[in-house]
């Protein structure tokens, strides 16, 4: 047989046995494409991460963790990153806080789980949500609620201080979150302009509990020194035990100073010279403050802690009068299985919708129940603490304050009369 004929005889059979693999794949695929129409979201989420190649690729690279797609990072700290993140079926950002377990210590690995354990206990519209937390040998992961507006450190050191108005409207919605946080008792011990977050709305959302802890009583005593020393309480300087609360609410009196006014009421070039200068509690508030303002902020920089204003005192002062609270609603239960043990008639109108959400997404009953007991542990939890969330958000729960009228200031006012009146003697001479 001639070379030629030989070379068509050998690949004919082999051209065909390639066309019926090529078959064979295509109506595999075909098989496939058909089952994955009738399989409900979960379930095709379900099987790209046992079986798709892309999914499986982005999953060991990092660029998904569970159920969320990973993006680029927003923040960092010193063991921890935070990137942004969507999460595959609802679509929603979130902000993933990804701590490299490797690096931790025991006693930060114990602060992580009382940050865990404090936020669980929490909800509330000016506190960041924690959805869901996973983990692997090597990683933790907690899964946040995005506030994309940026925090307020950033935008009073690129804009400016605050006006008096939009410094109340932040103030308040500041005090509310911390006055939810003792009355559950949690202390946050971290408060700072860098851990005030806004969301695109304004609205305000205190983050990073990273330094928080529970206690039994409000007046339990702490003695970790803990948060940024430029807002440190003058007792945790003197290295003696101190009480949780007080502690808050001066770094809440260094929060109010900062807006006002655009800088610090305490300064120093060395840690021992800001020691000293909040250990002797001298600093000077610009005459341009309003009044009131100064009153509140004298009222919390107080260097006895039995003094400072309670939190109940600064709702009601002079320079918060004007601001109207919008009170957050009945919390909802963060446990999905919430939705499996009520009676269906007695479903409030968001937990209705969120169980027809969840059942489009694939996600029943049975898939709830058989998870029960692993808490913010649980995806099946993840899925249906975001989707509760953006319910309660679409029926007004995060509000902003606001300032229905304004309480005059007589100082104030006796001095632009005083102008007032100096300008208009001055143009009847001149007329």
């Amino acid at each position: 047989m001639p070379m030629g004929e030989k070379q068509v005889a050998q690949n004919g059979p082999r051209h065909r046995l390639w066309s019926l693999s090529d078959s064979e794949e295509c109506a595999k695929d075909e098989e496939e494409s058909g089952l994955k129409k009738h399989l409900t979201p979960l379930e095709r989420l379900t099987m790209n991460m046992c079986h798709d190649e892309k999914t499986l690729k982005e999953l060991l690279v990092g660029r998904r963790v569970g159920f969320y797609q990973v993006r680029g990072q927003i923040g960092s700290g010193s063991f921890s990153k935070v990137k942004l993140a969507f999460h595959a079926l609802t679509k929603d950002k979130v902000a993933i806080k990804i701590l490299d377990k490797l690096r931790l210590d025991a006693q930060s690995l114990r602060m992580l789980s009382r940050e865990i354990s404090s936020m669980e206990t929490l909800q509330h519209p000016n506190v960041v949500r924690l959805y869901e937390v996973m983990e692997t040998p090597c990683r933790m992961y907690l899964v946040l609620e995005y506030a994309g507006g940026g925090d307020l450190y950033t935008r009073i050191s690129t804009q400016g201080r605050l006006t008096d108005a939009f410094c109340k409207i932040v103030f308040a919605q500041i005090l509310s979150a911390i006055k939810h946080m003792h009355e559950n008792n949690v202390i946050h011990r971290d408060l700072k302009a860098e851990n005030v977050l806004f969301t695109g709305e304004a609205c305000i959302k205190v983050a990073d509990l990273g330094f928080s802890t529970r206690v039994k009583n409000r007046s339990d005593i702490l003695d970790t020194f803990c948060g940024s020393p430029p807002y440190a309480a003058p007792e945790l300087f003197r290295d003696d035990n101190y009480m949780g609360p007080p502690v808050d609410i001066w770094a809440m009196g260094v929060l109010l100073f900062f807006m006002s006014t655009g800088t610090m009421p305490f300064r120093a070039e060395t840690l021992n010279k800001l020691r000293r200068c909040i250990l002797d509690g001298s600093y000077s508030i610009p005459t341009w403050v309003s009044a009131p303002c100064q009153r509140l902020i004298r009222g919390i920089l107080r260097r006895d802690p039995s003094e400072r204003c309670a939190l109940d005192q600064m709702l009601g002062c002079e320079w918060l009068l004007p601001v109207e609270m919008f009170r957050p609603r009945a919390p909802l239960q963060m446990n999905p299985m919430a939705l499996v043990e009520a009676d269906p008639e007695s479903l409030l109108e968001e937990e209705e919708e969120v169980k027809a959400r969840l059942e489009e997404l694939g996600i029943t009953m049975d898939h709830i129940t058989n998870n029960q007991g692993k808490g913010s542990r649980c995806a099946i939890t993840g899925v249906y603490r975001i989707l509760i969330h953006r319910a309660q958000k679409s029926r007004g729960a995060e509000r902003l304050p606001v300032i229905r009228g304004v309480v005059k200031d007589p100082k104030r006012d006796s001095l632009r009369a005083y102008r007032s009146l100096r300008h208009t003697s001055k143009f009847c001479v001149i007329a």
